[in-house]
């Protein structure tokens, strides 16, 4: 059995308006693939998101539906202060399949930048 990957999405400026993230792909084509596999996952471990900016800007992230930031579908703070010309780590290990997506939103546009780092896999 292929054992998960090393991946890494971003970095990608936060809309100040809630947008998509990240979302994990979902398979199609190729031969032989494994047996009933059609979607794949990936495992969160890390997430920065660098505010380059002189002032504070606050970010509300979100693991739901596409677009969204429904109440109780809050990952990463609600309006979480990063400070100025600084950055916000986290780490931990969350799991996105693809119907999954991560959102975010920024109190002011073109002030944030995120990345992250995890694992993807086959489901």
């Amino acid at each position: 059995m292929a054992a998960n990957k090393s991946v890494r999405f971003g970095p990608i400026a936060v809309p100040n308006a809630v947008g998509n993230l990240f979302n994990p792909p979902i398979l199609s084509g190729g031969v032989n693939p494994p047996s009933l596999s059609t979607a794949s996952y990936v495992i969160m471990r890390h997430i920065r998101i660098l505010n380059k900016t002189a002032g504070a800007v606050t970010f509300s992230g979100y693991i739901g539906a596409t677009g969204g930031s429904v109440a109780g579908t809050e990952f990463i703070g609600t309006g979480l202060s990063i400070p100025a010309n600084s950055y916000v780590d986290w780490y931990g290990a969350v799991r996105l399949d693809t119907a999954d997506f991560f959102t975010g939103v920024a109190s002011a546009a073109a002030s944030l930048t995120i990345e992250g780092e995890g694992e993807i896999g086959v489901a």
